[in-house]
């Protein structure tokens, strides 16, 4: 009786249905529970990957109902649709989904992990619906009709655009929230439109929208985002402030581009909620974890990030702002934009159509009294130069590059202009860092190198190298699953500054660093190979082997 209560009461508190909730407590795995509603119910318990059930779903188009009743399409023909279920007392989504698809319903029974994984790899993790946020099908776009010359003068008209685009859009901005995209790409060709989600560093294609529709979703992302509508020879940016639950809101930065076709439409999710701040998951070893909190720890110089876009510079730079934040502390940055809001820091946002770069705001810090000082990037001489007055005048100040490894940073700071003797005298430490997938902890497979291939890349003969599954699974991507950093971190030594003062080359620079002990991109990205965190094929595309 009191187990039977137990059911109840999760059931009530968490949302969920009967046989999540007995398997959330323990009472039966997945298997037994679905072993055990087989024979009481009569229904045929089959294994999900039989069905291009992937495929079935995209067709059916029924993510609201799938959602709600915790039910998936399996298969449909002229006349029934094969409905996969782990609860058969549901009868709601048999009537449903014969109602909204006008076909019979045959159920078959799912174990629930199964079902949950499948749910999960198609519609993404759990995020609540909008109100805006109802189903857009293909055929309810289909029957719109482009934007008319005389419409697109119309602002206000506009600004109430016809709600089947408005929720559809919606709809896409949801979707990539769930799938934990960092971006989405609105397409415009002469004979197709495409919707890409970048997941993971890699670009999926989504939705393929009609292409009559190009016009009228590039207007309603500019009104959205405050863009001029009437302006589409010129390239625009701008952002979007999207609340998707009461308690989750996004910030989107926007920017378009004309092109042969129409106007491509880039968006940027800044999710602060989905940025993990923790020095410990990132991905840095004992010592590069140690070198950083070292100079963190120092009460001047110049810490610098470095890589190309899209490498976690940024989380890199925030983990590092978080652990300083203290009541102790009088903490200024400037960024473009703002992507992580963190209580206690004074954050700027760059605005150079009123006059405020990087460099205006650098010097306004230093007339702040501050301790710490954070600029998003150091793109020209001038700001350079104040970052490194700052940094010689007894402040920690932490910035971006984009250069390829630790040493050529040092190198294209002295071909901005500053001298060495300055830069010597201001590094306390550079990180360049990539990004790589993590291969999925439940599919990846062993990978049989050669002994040429070991030998080249000085793998150990009896370690044990793994890749990812072609196919995947329900609870990863192609076989990858996240991403972590790979790491070089260059402590600044007086050696180096030496060295540096003497005009030591880039070549150099790496090799005293090296003695010191720094593990260069590629001995950090064959150390996460021989751990099993990632493939040597993602290894070779983002280190260019």
């Amino acid at each position: 009786m009191v187990q039977e209560q137990n059911v109840v009461d999760t059931v009530h508190a968490e949302g969920i249905n009967v046989p999540s909730a007995l398997t959330r407590l323990g009472i039966f795995s997945d298997s037994e529970l679905a072993r055990h509603i087989e024979l009481i119910f009569a229904i045929a318990l089959i294994d999900i990957h039989q069905y291009d059930y992937a495929e079935c779903c995209k067709k059916v188009y029924q993510r609201e109902l799938v959602l709600r009743h915790r039910a998936i399409p399996l298969q449909f023909n002229d006349t029934s649709l094969f409905l996969g279920i782990s609860d058969p007392t549901n009868l709601d989504a048999q009537d449903e989904f014969r109602f909204a698809t006008g076909k019979n319903v045959e159920l078959l029974l799912l174990d629930n992990k199964q079902l949950e994984s499948a749910i999960r790899r198609i519609y993404g993790s759990d995020v609540g619906e909008t109100e805006h946020a109802r189903d857009i099908s293909n055929q309810d776009l289909n029957n719109l009709v482009d934007i008319s010359e005389g419409e697109i003068d119309d602002t206000t008209d506009l600004s109430r655009d016809s709600a089947p685009v408005t929720r559809y859009i919606n709809q896409i901005l949801l979707e990539a929230v769930r799938k934990k995209a960092s971006d989405i790409h609105f397409e415009p060709y002469e004979e197709s439109y495409r919707i890409r989600f970048r997941c993971d560093g890699i670009l999926h294609q989504h939705a393929t929208p009609p292409t009559t529709l190009s016009r009228r979703l590039s207007t309603r992302l500019k009104v959205m985002s405050k863009l001029n509508i009437a302006e589409r020879r010129k390239p625009q940016d701008g952002r979007i402030k999207l609340k998707l639950t009461p308690t989750l809101a996004i910030d989107l930065r926007v920017s378009s581009l004309p092109t042969l076709w129409g106007e491509k439409v880039v968006l940027r999710i800044l999710d602060s909620s989905a940025a993990s701040l923790d020095i410990d998951i990132l991905g840095y070893n004992d010592k590069q974890k140690h070198d950083y909190l070292a100079a963190l720890a120092q009460p001047q110089g110049m810490i610098l990030m470095t890589g190309p876009t899209g490498s976690g510079k940024t989380v890199s730079l925030y983990t590092g702002l978080k652990i300083l934040n203290t009541e102790e502390l009088n903490i200024s940055t400037a960024e473009d934009p703002v992507e992580i809001n963190l209580p206690g820091i004074n954050q700027v946002h760059i605005n150079t159509q009123v006059g405020l770069n990087f460099s205006d705001a650098l010097r306004s810090f230093l007339r702040q009294d501050p301790d710490v000082v954070m600029v998003g990037e150091i793109r020209d001489i001038e700001t350079a130069a104040i970052a490194v007055k700052a940094a010689q005048t007894g402040h920690l100040l932490l910035s971006t590059l984009h250069t390829n490894s630790a040493a050529e940073t040092i190198t294209r700071l002295t071909n901005m202009g500053i001298e060495d003797f300055n830069l010597a005298s201001s590094l306390s430490l550079i990180i360049a860092q990539r990004l790589a997938r993590r291969l999925c902890p439940y599919c990846k497979e062993v990978h049989d190198l050669d002994v040429l291939t070991r030998d080249k890349f000085e793998i150990p003969a009896d370690s044990l190298i793994y890749k990812a599954s072609e196919r995947g699974c329900d609870d990863c991507n192609k076989g990858y699953l996240g991403r972590v950093g790979i790491y070089e971190v260059m402590p600044f030594s007086p050696e180096l500054a030496q060295a540096l003062v003497a005009g030591a080359s880039t070549l150099e620079l790496e090799r005293i660093a090296c003695q010191q002990g720094m593990q260069r991109l590629q001995q950090s990205g064959i150390e996460k190979l021989m751990a099993g965190t990632t493939s040597l094929i993602e290894l070779q595309r983002i280190l260019h082997y």
